[in-house]
Order: structure tokens, then sequence, then C-alpha cells
């Protein structure tokens, strides 16, 4: 990824959604609140998702809002360039949660071009400085960030 990207940090605490359902879909339509998400999505050139874990999966407001979003467009990803990243207190950085998503991933219309979890997060990452600690993390971390690097971006540096 490059120093010059302009990135754009969303929260899914913003998107507040109702539980998903076929009878509320028919009886409210679809919220606000989706459509919205996944206008970002469309009008990003590049998508970087950083999932929490929640008992090997992803977490109950993702899948809401992914399951509310399927029903805009099953394309979820609309063709973006996307890295799917994951950090856990545990050993297994995230490979639940990483795994599955990265196999649903080409079904919802995602060119997935990387996936990277960090484990152990609290041995490896330095609060103080905002940075990994290991050499390796770091290395892996930026291999997958690679893949966000759009074709628009690698004539620039050709020029």
């Amino acid at each position: 990824m490059s120093p010059e990207a302009e990135v754009a940090f969303v929260d899914l605490n913003d998107f507040n959604l109702p539980i998903y359902s076929m009878d509320r879909e028919r009886a409210s339509g679809i919220p606000q609140a989706a459509r919205s998400f996944f206008d970002l999505i469309g009008a990003a050139e590049a998508v970087l998702v950083s999932f929490a874990e929640h008992n090997g999966t992803v977490t109950s407001a993702w899948k809401n809002l992914f399951d509310w979003m399927s029903r805009i467009d099953r394309q979820v990803w609309q063709g973006k360039p996307v890295v799917f990243l994951a950090a856990s207190p545990g050993p297994r950085a995230g490979a639940g949660v990483l795994g599955h998503q990265a196999q649903l991933a080409p079904f919802f219309g995602a060119d997935l071009r990387g996936v990277q979890g960090i484990g152990t997060w609290g041995e490896v990452w330095d609060a103080e400085t905002g940075s990994l600690t290991r050499v390796e993390d770091i290395a892996a971390l930026d291999a997958a960030l690679s893949g966000l690097v759009t074709e628009q971006a690698r004539k620039g540096e050709a020029a």
C-alpha cells in the first residue's frame, strides 16, 4: 500500500442495524445503514478489512451487516481488491475468521489479494510506538498490503 494512499476508517458501530430476517426485509425494506456501507465499498478503489474474531468466526455485528448488504447485491465486495486482516491474543492469529471469510470472498465479489493474521498481539504490538515488534509480522503485513496497490498507482510509480 502506498504511503500516499488515502485511507478512510469505518467503524461498524456507526452502522447499527436490526437483526436481519426475511420478514423484517419484507415489512421495512433494507435499512439505510446497510445501503450506506454498501455504497462505501462501491466508492472505494480497494478495501482493507480488519476482522475481530468471536468464537472462531466473524462478530454478530459484521454477519448481520453482511447479510443485509447481500440483499442489496450478492456481490457485496463489488469486484474490489480486498485484503483481510485479523489480530488475536492467541497464537492462531484469527485463523478461523480469516479462513472462513477467505473461502466465502469469491462468491461475494471479492478480488482477494491478501490474508494476514497476527497472533499473540499483546506480545508483538508496542502501544507506546504504535508498531509491531516482530520483523516477520511486519514483512507479512507489508506483503499482504501490497496486494492493494491498484493498477493506477502502479502506473504512477512507473512514471
